[in-house]
């Protein structure tokens, strides 16, 4: 079956590829030639170009996505501005959006069915105001507490827990994630989900098809169907040149009847638990929720699951503490959150930028991508400056040889800033946390780079004064002795490189 699924998977992927190339190469000949032979066609692609780039200097847009596309319009005048409108006017794009936004103000109210605890944190740690306002009163993510953690430094740790709670489930499972692939790890996963359906719970699965390109079959869904588990492809991938094809669902949420919830950079895959080796050891890093909290991860899900499905929910029969309070202690307060790139809020960046501007002393950062725009950039350096210790970690092994490149480019700045840069030289590192001054961190999915702040839907966890802080804090202290500081002169070694860096930064929102 295996070899079978194989097949299938590459004539897919061929044939997709193969038509996203003709399209491609169509509009590129069209364009190009219309230009060249019809002289008033060429002006109005000209005028084009030039009504788009105004309108996109006024736009509330990112820089970066401004600059490159304003890049490629002076350099193809005549195809610049057509191939702009092609790709972002559509009308799918923007139903996506409508309904996305439809769906999470409609469910608004359910991440509060255990009350409200924001006056509770404001009293006892009024300095994380700001920072737990902003989530809760206007991105819509509120704060709890009566809610237990657990930090886990590797996809071993990680896989061995998830495997005992979903043991203990007595009603719901639901899995969300960027990539699946079969084999150690995600099978004995689906060998439980499979006897758990059997026995009547809801079990439910979403993956991203973009991110499972090559890693599962096509008739994957049936295949899940068949053993009794609901599956859902987020967004499909069509050959068809679009915007929306960007838009990615890179979360990673396991939640376990409204009580349990696990997220992080953890996809499931062999490699995450090191059963296979990729890039050298693979280093990583998730949260358990258990209590109230968990119930905030389970919306998350769900509100994916209502978009792309269309189905009612009854989302107050599935909170787990209905008429009881939850019995949970309390560590610390607790606030997951999650980011869409279809609304006008990039949340992840913005949480990511408080907790640095917060910063007195330290902030310590794991990342396997660091090709950021200007305002974190600006947030960082300026960090650095102002006395705070600011140390990044990112990967000596890279599975992405181009962002490598670039983020030499982002290294220079930071360095002449005073940020610490570190490689992790035992192999990959694909943790995506922050932890600072003893008092608040986050572990969740976004990465530092443009398509995870700005062009998928992403996932983490804000936690105040609890255990995870100190425990994500020794973890990046345990990885530094395995880790390699970089210094100015090696970011460039000479003058080619330097160039090189600095072309592909240019094209960094494409990467």
């Amino acid at each position: 079956m295996q070899t079978r699924w194989t097949r299938h998977l590459l004539r897919r992927r061929v044939f997709v590829i193969s038509l996203l190339l003709v399209q491609i190469i169509f509009i590129v000949l069209l364009i190009a030639g219309t230009g060249l032979y019809i002289t008033y066609v060429n002006w109005f692609l000209r005028f084009l170009s030039i009504i788009v780039a105004i309108r996109l200097l006024n736009k509330h847009e990112k820089a970066g996505y401004k600059f490159i596309w304003l890049f490629l319009m002076m350099l193809f005048p005549i195809f610049g501005g057509a191939m702009y409108i092609f790709f972002y006017f559509q009308a799918n794009p923007r139903n996506f959006s409508k309904a996305y936004g439809t769906i999470t103000q409609s469910t608004k109210e359910y991440f509060q069915l255990s009350g409200n605890r924001l006056p509770e944190l404001i009293d006892s740690m009024p300095e994380f105001e700001a920072q737990a306002v902003y989530l809760q009163n206007y991105a819509g993510f509120p704060v709890y507490s009566h809610t237990q953690q657990e930090y886990f430094p590797s996809g071993e740790t990680f896989h061995r827990s998830v495997l005992e709670e979903i043991e203990k489930a007595e009603r719901y499972i639901f899995l969300e994630f960027f990539i699946l692939k079969q084999g150690a790890m995600l099978d004995p996963i689906i060998a439980i989900l499979e006897r758990k359906a059997q026995q009547g719970l809801d079990v439910r699965i979403i993956y991203d098809d973009l991110g499972c390109f090559m890693t599962l079959p096509r008739d994957f869904p049936k295949y899940l169907e068949k053993k009794g588990i609901k599956c859902l492809v987020f967004n499909p991938f069509k050959p068809i040149l679009s915007s929306l094809q960007n838009n990615r669902d890179h979360r990673k949420i396991i939640s376990i009847d409204g009580r349990v919830a696990f997220t992080g950079g953890l996809n499931i895959a062999d490699e995450y638990i090191n059963v296979v080796e990729r890039f050298g050891h693979w280093k990583d890093a998730a949260i358990m929720l258990k209590g109230e909290a968990a119930w905030s991860l389970t919306l998350i899900f769900l509100q994916m699951w209502h978009m792309s499905r269309r189905e009612h929910c009854d989302y107050r029969a599935m909170y787990p503490w209905n008429g009881t309070p939850c019995p949970e202690f309390s560590d610390g307060f607790v606030q997951p959150y999650a980011d869409s790139p279809v609304d006008d809020e990039n949340v992840g960046e913005h949480v990511y930028i408080q907790i640095i501007n917060k910063a007195k002393k330290y902030v310590y950062i794991n990342t396997p991508y660091l090709v950021v725009d200007d305002n974190l950039l600006s947030a960082l350096t300026l960090a650095a400056k102002s006395g705070v210790d600011v140390r990044i970690i990112t990967p000596y092994r890279w599975d992405k040889w181009f962002v490598a490149v670039a983020s030499r480019s982002y290294y220079r700045q930071l360095i002449k800033a005073g940020v610490k840069v570190y490689e992790y030289t035992a192999g990959f590192n694909h943790g995506k946390t922050f932890v600072s001054d003893d008092q608040i961190a986050t572990v969740g999915t976004t990465n530092l780079d443009f398509r995870s702040l700005y062009l998928h839907f992403e996932c983490g966890v804000l936690v105040f004064r609890s255990k995870t802080v100190q425990a994500v804090k020794q973890d990046f202290l345990r990885t530094l002795p395995v880790s390699k500081e970089i210094t100015l002169e090696e970011c460039a070694r000479n003058i080619f490189q330097m160039i090189l860096s600095d072309v592909l930064r240019i094209f960094a929102p494409l990467m």
